[in-house]
């Protein structure tokens, strides 16, 4: 296992949980925007985490945490992450899973095995410009179709979440968002904000203002839209 983060704490990351992160690296997508660019494009260069070094947290805090979430990078492309999920449903912790849905068939197989209890898929942006917000030239949007229609099936609790720029992101992209996941559970708008390894720091993020004109117009479609990133 290729773990390159390990964050013992957060009350952010699992909605209504207490939880830790696992970071794994590794990405099948080029996003500019994306604030992991290290894990993304070096993850080589990261320090690993001992796996040791969890299952030792996760007995240590039985009863204080509510549950593990798996990010990245992109978690779905680790070959032994369906045998690191079981071990962790074997200390009766909940799972969630951070992914851009590229891989619905990783997806669906650790649903139905029971080893995700919640889903919190990225929708990069419209899909007439996904490619060129995920930075993949001949991206096949089948497979971000085929995960989003799993998802809105609602056979595991999801979100849907955006991280928007004024780059990259218009009012039309959240017209044509609105109407292609309709319906489901809950949709987040997730402001941009520069780090210190972001891919192509060129980018910049919305007023509050503009974010709740662009939440109040999905809501004709989705009821419950809301707001992150904004201090």
């Amino acid at each position: 296992m290729q773990i390159h983060g390990f964050q013992k704490l957060t009350l952010l990351d699992y909605p209504e949980k207490v939880a830790c992160t696992v970071f794994f690296g590794g990405c099948n997508f080029r996003c500019p925007f994306c604030h992991n660019g290290n894990l993304v494009l070096h993850p080589g260069d990261e320090p690993l985490i001992a796996e040791e070094e969890i299952w030792e947290l996760l007995e240590k805090r039985r009863g204080v945490l509510d549950g593990v979430c798996v990010t990245g990078g992109e978690p779905t492309l680790e070959p032994d992450l369906p045998a690191f999920l079981t071990k962790i449903k074997s200390y009766g912790y909940l799972v969630k899973l951070d992914t851009n849905g590229y891989r619905p068939e990783v997806l669906k197989e650790l649903v139905l095995d029971g080893l995700v209890d919640y889903v919190a898929m990225d929708i990069k942006n419209a899909p007439d410009r996904y490619a060129l917000t995920a930075g993949v030239p001949g991206l096949d949007m089948t497979k971000i179709q085929e995960s989003v229609e799993y998802l809105l099936t609602g056979v595991v609790d999801y979100e849907f979440r955006t991280t928007v720029t004024r780059e990259l992101h218009q009012k039309q992209d959240f017209d044509k968002i609105g109407r292609w996941i309709a319906g489901c559970r809950r949709y987040y708008l997730q402001n941009y904000k520069e780090s210190d390894f972001v891919i192509h720091p060129v980018f910049s993020g919305y007023s509050r203002e503009q974010l709740e004109r662009f939440a109040q117009e999905l809501r004709r479609t989705i009821t419950v839209v809301g707001i992150r990133g904004i201090d």
